[in-house]
């Protein structure tokens, strides 16, 4: 087995997991903007508090992509168009996670000024983001 593939799994694999926590908090962000119980208020913390998990999948997404970068080499990153756009999105993505956790914190001290509405709407963000950048992941021969 190369250490490109053994790259490429990790990748995926992490990116899969970062994936879970950032498709289910602002879903939890909807259900904690429309609530006006106390208590279940602060169950909608305790469970968001507790995707923090998310953060080192994050981290070891970008790691382990790379990884892949220096695998496959300068020659390849140059020549790679795709990858150069993907890479946008990726960061897009990144700030996406950043906004999820300050949100998050405004939640955590009662700040919360948005509603349930623009929650539905900011939920679909990564969702657009990840069909964009895998499709130019698995269409790259088709954008050279």
């Amino acid at each position: 087995m190369t250490l490109i593939l053994l790259y490429k799994a990790l990748h995926l694999f992490f990116m899969v997991a970062w994936f879970a926590g950032i498709f289910y908090l602002p879903r939890l962000f909807v259900y904690h903007a429309e609530t006006r119980s106390t208590e279940c208020a602060e169950t909608f913390k305790v469970m968001e508090r507790r995707l923090l998990f998310c953060n080192p999948f994050a981290v070891l997404t970008l790691i382990f992509g790379m990884l892949l970068i220096i695998a496959y080499g300068k020659a390849w990153f140059i020549a790679s168009g795709w990858l150069h756009i993907k890479l946008l999105l990726v960061l897009l993505l990144y700030g996406y996670h950043g906004w999820c956790f300050k949100l998050l914190a405004d939640f955590k001290h009662n700040r919360n000024r948005r509603s349930p509405r623009f929650y539905r709407i900011f939920n679909e963000m990564p969702v657009l983001l990840l069909l964009a950048i895998i499709l130019l992941a698995t269409l790259k021969p088709l954008l050279h």
